[in-house]
């Protein structure tokens, strides 16, 4: 060790700079990474209860989706096993007095990959009918407990008379 012969001021301030170094060190090397550590796991805490939020909405979402898959399942098992759409637009034109305004019905099916489903469709052609006729028939259509669908639907003002339109319409539901 050295011998410095350093009056009482001198060792004061030797002493000071030793302190503040030590505390610095200390300040740097333990305290500021503990708040920097705190900092971040704060971070990652508030985006991980982002993360929770949205897996707890997607469950949600989910499990709604689950329900209305399920009712539309029981919903499909209550329809009658003969039931084709083409003979349900039939009727259904019939019993609301509309199918001496049929023009044409074309039945047709298509594949939907995505969904793995099979697609029944029939486009109907109307003339001269009433607008409350329309109405009548289209609503019964869509409040149907056989999950059909007014798809498309296009009307056109008859020229023969007043109040009458002609009108081209889509129908679909999937088959079981």
């Amino acid at each position: 060790m050295v011998n410095l012969n350093l009056n009482t001021r001198e060792k004061i301030i030797v002493y000071g700079a030793g302190i503040f170094i030590a505390a610095f060190v200390v300040v740097q090397l333990i305290i500021v990474p503990v708040f920097e550590k705190q900092d971040e796991l704060a971070h990652r805490l508030a985006a991980k209860r982002q993360v929770l939020s949205e897996i707890q909405q997607l469950k949600a979402e989910y499990e709604a989706m689950q329900q209305k898959i399920a009712a539309s399942r029981s919903q499909f098992k209550r329809r009658p096993d003969d039931f084709t759409l083409f003979s349900f637009m039939d009727r259904l034109a019939g019993q609301t007095g509309i199918k001496k305004h049929v023009s044409y019905m074309k039945p047709s099916t298509t594949v939907n990959d995505e969904a793995g489903v099979t697609l029944s469709r029939v486009e109907m052609e109307l003339q001269g009918i009433s607008v409350k006729d329309l109405t009548r028939y289209l609503y019964n259509v869509e409040t149907s407990e056989n999950m059909v669908m007014v798809k498309r639907l296009s009307i056109s003002r008859t020229g023969r008379e007043e109040g009458l339109v002609d009108a081209v319409l889509q129908a679909e539901t999937v088959e079981t």
